[in-house]
């Protein structure tokens, strides 16, 4: 992937042929309304510049097992009958059948907890269960991203009204979740109608999430970065890209530094050594195309000099020597470079 650093904070990639779909587990994120993610992070994950590998963990495992508990708790103490989850719509795989996606709508989409339904089929609520230890987020509301994550699945499913079930666990129900029973102690729900508390959901969060999409995803630019919230996804874009960056001086001076790091600490930095021949290979790709006719192409800063050289020698066409047996006559010019990085010693 060809990746652009511009001059203000954002990159650029050929516009992607198929970007993942702005799920409602992203929805706040686009919008700078997820204190856990970024815009940013999510352009790259939706863009597929950089996705994070999924790792299960202790929170995300008790989640699984718990949630179907969760379920079964709302049929059971509020005599929810009309209650669907995905496997009573979608069958049993139901995720192969769908690959994640409930919805039809182009960009937004993503997959729901457990929906209800009126005789004749229509959807009358959306329903979301979350597992947390931090009961402090829920003390006076639902937290904000998980609350439009749910009015964006109403939203898309025609629906006004919302439940939202939080389960509080201690550590020690992490432990062996598949054993955790699921009361109206440790259980709260919440619930609200998407029209009271956003009465203007679709001019004011719909809306500006598909402009989001149309600025930076059909462009392929990127909104603004943070080097410090978003420095684990910048650091795999900055190893994967060799072009040239805005300032040269800054890759030399860059490069410098790596150099007198590596010598101190050899075999102990080897991501500093990946990051100094990335840079050195831009490096090459700047001079390679500053060179122009010349045959040296010399820039330097500080202790550091970058000289690229190219020579031309004759070569033979040995296929056309074999026929006609006349060297002179088949004989033609190659031209080769060779790029040099040298520090000078302190």
């Amino acid at each position: 992937m060809n990746i652009v650093w511009n001059t203000d904070n954002t990159v650029s990639i050929d516009p992607p042929k198929r970007p993942k779909k702005m799920t409602a587990t992203k929805f706040a994120a686009v919008l700078g309304l997820n204190r856990w993610s970024t815009p940013f992070q999510q352009w790259c994950e939706i863009t597929r510049a950089y996705n994070q590998p999924f790792e299960d963990t202790k929170y995300t495992k008790a989640g699984k097992a718990i949630e179907p508990k969760q379920i079964q708790y709302m049929r059971d103490a509020y005599a929810m009958d009309d209650l669907f989850d995905p496997t009573d719509v979608y069958g049993p795989d139901y995720f192969k059948k769908t690959w994640g996606n409930f919805f039809e709508h182009p960009v937004l989409g993503g997959m729901w907890d457990a929906i209800t339904k009126d005789e004749d089929g229509t959807v009358t609520s959306v329903l979301e269960f979350k597992t947390t230890k931090r009961a402090e987020d829920w003390e006076d509301d639902v937290p904000e991203y998980y609350a439009l994550q749910a009015a964006l699945y109403a939203w898309l499913l025609g629906c006004d009204d919302v439940i939202m079930v939080a389960t509080f666990l201690q550590d020690g129900d992490y432990d062996d979740p598949e054993r955790f029973v699921v009361t109206a102690d440790n259980t709260t729900t919440f619930e609200f109608q998407v029209s009271e508390r956003y009465p203007d959901f679709e001019e004011e969060y719909v809306r500006p999430a598909l402009k989001w999409w149309n600025d930076h995803v059909l462009t392929g630019v990127s909104p603004e970065y943070d080097e410090r919230a978003d420095a684990e996804y910048l650091k795999e874009l900055r190893n994967t890209s060799l072009n040239p960056e805005t300032d040269i001086d800054e890759l030399l001076a860059e490069y410098e530094g790596l150099c007198d790091e590596i010598d101190l600490f050899m075999g102990a930095i080897s991501d500093k050594t990946k990051r100094r021949d990335a840079i050195k290979a831009q490096l090459k790709q700047y001079a390679t195309e500053n060179i122009g006719d010349g045959d040296t192409a010399t820039f330097s800063r500080g202790r550091v000099t970058c000289k690229l050289s190219k020579t031309t020698k004759a070569v033979v066409d040995e296929k056309a020597l074999k026929k006609d047996g006349l060297f002179e006559k088949y004989s033609k010019q190659s031209v080769s470079s060779r790029f040099n990085v040298t520090v000078a010693k302190k």
